[in-house]
């Protein structure tokens, strides 16, 4: 019995019995935490896997005179494994680092947790995560980015139908009277609402498949965001909102809209026609972001520099669309006979571009808040006009008779959708600059 008091005493194993297939999943276990001392995590000297470091064809392992085997990446104390375990299916599918940096991006990895893995930032974690991903040998090389998505006929094609319908629903509205011009602009109004429809499921306008909603802190949100109550309210008071704020301002309005501009609640056609015809630039920015941000997530180096790529493209693409916004416009209000409502009109496309980039790319509840806002303030500003008609309500109207002697009907849309705008291209020089922004998904733009 004297040689029972060897058995607490720690060594290395002699002989492979006692390294059964249970143990070797206890020593690569997923949940095993980062940690900067390989014994504390083993609760013993660190040993290396047979995945990561095979025993000899004979099975022995090594023995107790050959001292503690130093620790490694691959073994207890490898806290890297386990990450790409938990994200496996993105390490096998990617074609690049930055790639894999994007998807940990997305899943809420920062420098500051890439630290804790022992690295400096993301991008140098995504390195290793990539050149340790078995592949075959590394015989077939793998592709350097993906094709760059293409235009296509379909989506240009439904991206024009929504301005040319809308052209034949205000021409058809001044041609016609009575009965007919009612069932002209209902059926246009009809025709409109499903060509954007359609515009909007299909092409760079949509929402990616397999992108899921998310939250404002970049990880997915359980809800769905719906924007098209308000968008349509935004556009209907483009086309009545300045009429009715000046009847009211006068006392009025003293009957319903005729449809002309110069009935007792004038109707401007203009607006709405620009932003119609705007859809088509629209669709083409959002498919010339992709395809550039893509291009550079290929050809960065790390997540700063595509950050600092992809900025000055993403105010680039915006500054192009003002520009043509700008001229449709002027021709819009010069072919309709009229007055062309600048600042109304820039104001309010600038808005809808940037709450469907950030819906195109899955940020959906900021689009969601800031047109209900700017909606929101649209109404209470006709609300306080027309209650301070009450008694003892006058001082309601205070803030909108100062806003009217200032700046006119449009300043009301143009502050609110020119704040509403201002706070959402914030929010997007901050999210659609990330890499998770652009990663590939299985919907072509």
């Amino acid at each position: 019995m004297s040689g029972l008091g060897e058995l607490d005493r720690p060594a290395t194993p002699a002989n492979p019995g006692v390294w059964d297939e249970r143990s070797g999943e206890w020593l690569v276990s997923e949940d095993t935490a980062p940690s900067t001392d390989a014994r504390h995590d083993s609760g013993g000297p660190a040993v290396d896997t047979p995945a990561e470091n095979p025993a000899p064809a004979s099975g022995a392992r090594p023995s107790p005179g050959s001292g503690p085997v130093a620790p490694r990446r691959g073994g207890a104390a490898d806290p890297v494994k386990a990450l790409m375990h938990r994200h496996r299916e993105l390490c096998e599918r990617a074609v690049d680092p930055l790639e894999i940096a994007a998807g940990l991006e997305a899943h809420g990895v920062t420098d500051r947790t890439a630290a804790r893995f022992r690295h400096r930032d993301v991008f140098s974690l995504a390195e290793e995560m990539y050149a340790r991903v078995p592949r075959d040998g590394d015989t077939t090389p793998r592709p350097e980015s993906a094709p760059a998505p293409r235009a296509r006929l379909d989506w240009a094609l439904l991206a024009l139908l929504p301005g040319a319908l809308t052209t034949t629903t205000v021409f058809g509205l001044r041609l016609t009277h009575g009965q007919a011009r009612f069932l002209a602009v209902t059926a246009g109004v009809l025709a409109v609402a499903l060509a954007l429809r359609a515009a909007l499921r299909r092409g760079p306008l949509s929402r990616r498949r397999g992108r899921p909603s998310s939250s404002p802190r970049g990880g997915p949100h359980p809800g769905r965001h719906r924007t098209g109550g308000w968008t349509c309210w935004l556009l209907a008071y483009a086309a009545l909102g300045d009429g009715l704020l000046r009847a009211a301002a006068d006392g009025g309005p003293d009957g319903l809209p005729t449809g002309t501009a110069d009935g007792p609640w004038p109707l401007a056609t203009a607006p709405l026609l620009t932003l119609a015809l705007a859809c088509a630039p629209a669709a083409w920015c959002a498919h010339l972001l992709a395809v550039s941000a893509r291009r550079r997530l290929g050809t960065s180096r790390g997540l700063d520099e595509f950050v600092a790529s992809v900025r000055p493209l993403l105010l680039g693409i915006l500054a192009l669309f003002l520009c043509v916004l700008v001229l449709l416009t002027g021709a819009c209000a010069a072919a309709l006979g009229e007055p062309a409502a600048y600042a109304g009109t820039l104001t309010l496309g600038t808005l809808l571009l940037l709450s469907r980039l950030l819906t195109v790319h899955g940020f959906t509840q900021a689009p969601a808040v800031v047109l209900r806002a700017a909606g929101a303030a649209e109404a209470i500003a006709l609300a306080t006009l027309l209650a301070g008609r009450l008694p003892r309500c006058g001082f309601l109207t205070a803030p909108v008779d100062t806003l009217l002697a200032a700046w006119g009907p449009a300043g009301v849309p143009a502050l609110a959708c020119g704040a509403a705008a201002l706070t959402l291209l914030i929010h997007a020089t901050r999210t659609l600059t990330r890499a998770s922004a652009h990663a590939r998904t299985d919907q072509p733009c």
